[in-house]
């Protein structure tokens, strides 16, 4: 059956087809001698956020009044996930904790990265689109900072941060 892209993203097989993929993809990719595969990962997040944000936003304008509930709100609908979230704004970060990280579903005793690195790229991608196309001065910008714990490596639920700005983008 072929899908629109309009209607994969609304299915649940296109999380565990994704799943499958990059974890077939890191095990090549470490086979094949290439390093930085988090840049790698994250690069394909901040790519899937660029075509994503032309079939679906959570809003129009973010700031940190509204952050925590865009991200819930994200993480919800496109991960099916289920997320705490912290600010830290003494050190301008973002604690997502993910407790049903889609990409980190499993353990894997052969793997030293997460799938959720693609997670963090593309979240932080497409709330910093966003925030760019809203002019807002109070707009928050993210960047990917650090798979902190993930369940692909066997903790019980994946910590994504991300760094944080306020105010006009790049």
């Amino acid at each position: 059956m072929n899908y629109s892209r309009n209607e994969l993203i609304q299915t649940e097989a296109t999380m565990n087809q994704m799943r499958n993929s990059i974890y077939g993809l890191a095990r090549f990719m470490e086979k094949s001698g290439i390093s930085n595969l988090t840049t790698k990962l994250r690069q394909m997040g901040q790519n899937i956020a660029r075509t994503y944000i032309n079939y679906w936003k959570p809003t129009n304008s973010i700031s940190v009044s509204n952050i925590k509930d865009v991200l819930t709100t994200t993480y919800q609908l496109i991960l099916n996930s289920s997320v705490s979230i912290e600010i830290n704004d003494v050190d301008n970060l973002i604690s997502v904790q993910d407790y049903k990280c889609a990409l980190c579903k499993y353990h894997y005793n052969d793997i030293e990265i997460a799938g959720c690195e693609i997670i963090i790229g593309m979240i932080s991608e497409l709330i910093s689109i966003i925030s760019k196309s809203s002019n807002n001065s109070e707009a928050i910008f993210l960047e990917p900072f650090e798979v902190k714990d993930s369940r692909a490596y066997g903790n019980k639920s994946c910590i994504h941060l991300y760094k944080f700005k306020i105010g006009k983008g790049d």
